[in-house]
C-alpha cells in the first residue's frame, strides 16, 4: 500500500511540474521525409523553453504536433495534462498557439479580431468584453484597438497575435518564430512581454526560434535541433559552460581548406571547422593560441586577413554538438 501511494504521488507532481512531456517523438511525411526524429523532452510549469534550429530543423512540426495540428508518426506527447493523440480536444482547450505568419484579419480592427477569437475559444459571451480590453491593454494596444489591423506596424500586429494566442486564458502557449521579420528594437521589446507574462500568470511558454540571441537571452532553457533530433539541451549557461576554451575565427580566403588541415596539428587545437573563407579554432587558451594559429598558418604560405577571439557562444555550442556552424538554413 505504501509504495502504491508513493507511486500516485509521483504521478500527480509530475503532472504540476512538467506542463509538457515528449517522448520518442517522430513525424515521417509520405515522401519519405523524416522531419522529426524521436524527439524527447520535459517542459516544466512556468518556463520559458526555446526549440533552437535553422530552418528545416524539425521546430515547427514538433510544434504542429504538440498543438494537434498534425498527427505524429510515432511516439506520443502530453501537453496540460491532456495526451494529444487520445484527446486533441482538451490539448486545444488549454494551449495558446501563434503560428510564424500572422493569422489577424487585416480588414477588421484589433478589437474587432480579439472578440472573434475569443467566440471561437468559447470564451462565455458575459466575459468576452472586459477579457478583450483587458489584453488589449496588456499588449499596449488599447489606443489602437479601433483601427483596421492593414494601419498597424509589424510589432504592432504581432502583438495583436500573442494577444489572440492569449484570449482562451490558456495554461501553455506555443509560438513558432515569433519575431522573424521584426526589427532589433520591437523584437526586445517581445521579448519583455514573454518575460512579463511568465511572470505574471506563471505560464509555459514554448518557443521556436532561429535567432542565437533570442535563445540566449529569452529562454530559461533550450534544446538544440539538427535534422530532427535533439543534440543538446540546458539552460544557455549550462550549454555554453560544458564547451572547453575559447573560439579563434580566422579569414584566410581561397586557402580555408587547407588552413583546416593545417591547424590540426597544432598543440592546443581542440577542433577545427571552415565556414565559407574562414577557418573556426576552439583552443584551449585563446590569448596565447592566437598569435601561435597565425604563425603557423603564414609559415605554411597561407596569409591571415583578419582575426578574433571569443568566448564560447550558443553558436559554438551546435557547431560542437553538430559538426557544422549555425545557419538560418538546414545543413544539406
Amino acid at each position: 500500500m505504501i509504495a502504491k501511494a508513493r507511486e500516485i504521488t509521483f504521478t500527480i507532481m509530475d503532472a504540476i511540474v512538467d506542463a509538457i512531456v515528449i517522448e520518442n517523438l517522430s513525424k515521417t511525411y509520405a515522401n519519405g521525409v523524416k522531419a522529426v526524429d524521436g524527439v524527447t523532452l520535459k517542459i516544466k510549469q512556468g518556463e520559458i523553453f526555446g526549440l533552437l534550429g535553422p530552418n528545416g530543423a524539425g521546430k515547427s512540426t514538433t510544434v504542429r504536433m504538440l498543438t494537434t495540428l498534425t498527427a505524429p508518426s510515432g511516439g506520443g506527447a502530453q501537453v496540460a495534462g491532456c495526451d494529444i493523440a487520445r484527446d486533441p480536444s482538451g490539448v486545444r482547450a488549454r494551449i495558446g498557439y501563434v503560428a510564424q505568419a500572422s493569422g489577424v484579419d487585416k480588414w477588421a480592427t484589433g478589437r474587432e479580431n480579439l472578440a472573434l477569437q475569443a467566440r471561437l475559444m468559447r470564451v462565455p459571451s458575459a466575459e468576452v468584453e472586459s477579457r478583450v480590453t483587458r489584453l488589449l491593454q496588456w499588449v499596449r494596444l488599447e489606443e489602437a484597438a479601433q483601427r483596421i489591423v492593414k494601419t498597424y506596424s509589424g510589432g504592432m500586429k504581432r502583438r495583436l497575435d500573442l494577444a489572440m494566442g492569449l484570449v482562451n486564458d490558456p495554461g501553455v502557449l506555443f509560438l513558432d518564430e515569433p519575431t522573424t521579420g521584426l526589427d532589433p528594437e520591437t523584437r526586445a521589446a517581445l521579448w519583455s512581454d514573454l518575460i512579463r507574462l511568465r511572470k505574471e500568470r506563471n505560464l509555459t511558454v514554448l518557443i521556436t526560434t532561429h535567432y542565437l540571441d533570442e535563445a540566449d537571452r529569452l529562454c530559461d532553457r533550450l534544446a538544440i535541433i539538427d535534422k530532427g533530433k535533439v543534440v543538446v539541451e540546458g539552460t544557455p549557461a549550462e550549454l555554453k559552460a560544458l564547451i572547453r576554451g575559447d573560439t579563434v575565427s580566422l579569414e584566410v580566403g581561397e586557402e580555408a581548406p587547407r588552413a583546416v588541415d593545417l591547424l590540426r596539428s597544432v598543440a592546443g587545437v581542440l577542433q577545427t571547422l571552415q565556414d565559407g573563407a574562414t577557418v573556426i579554432a576552439r583552443v584551449e587558451q585563446g590569448a596565447t593560441a592566437l598569435p601561435v594559429l597565425i604563425t603557423a598558418l603564414e609559415k605554411s604560405g597561407v596569409a591571415v586577413r583578419s582575426a578574433t577571439l571569443g568566448r564560447p557562444s550558443l553558436d559554438d555550442v551546435y557547431m560542437h554538438h553538430t559538426g557544422h556552424r549555425f545557419t538560418g538554413e538546414a545543413a544539406k
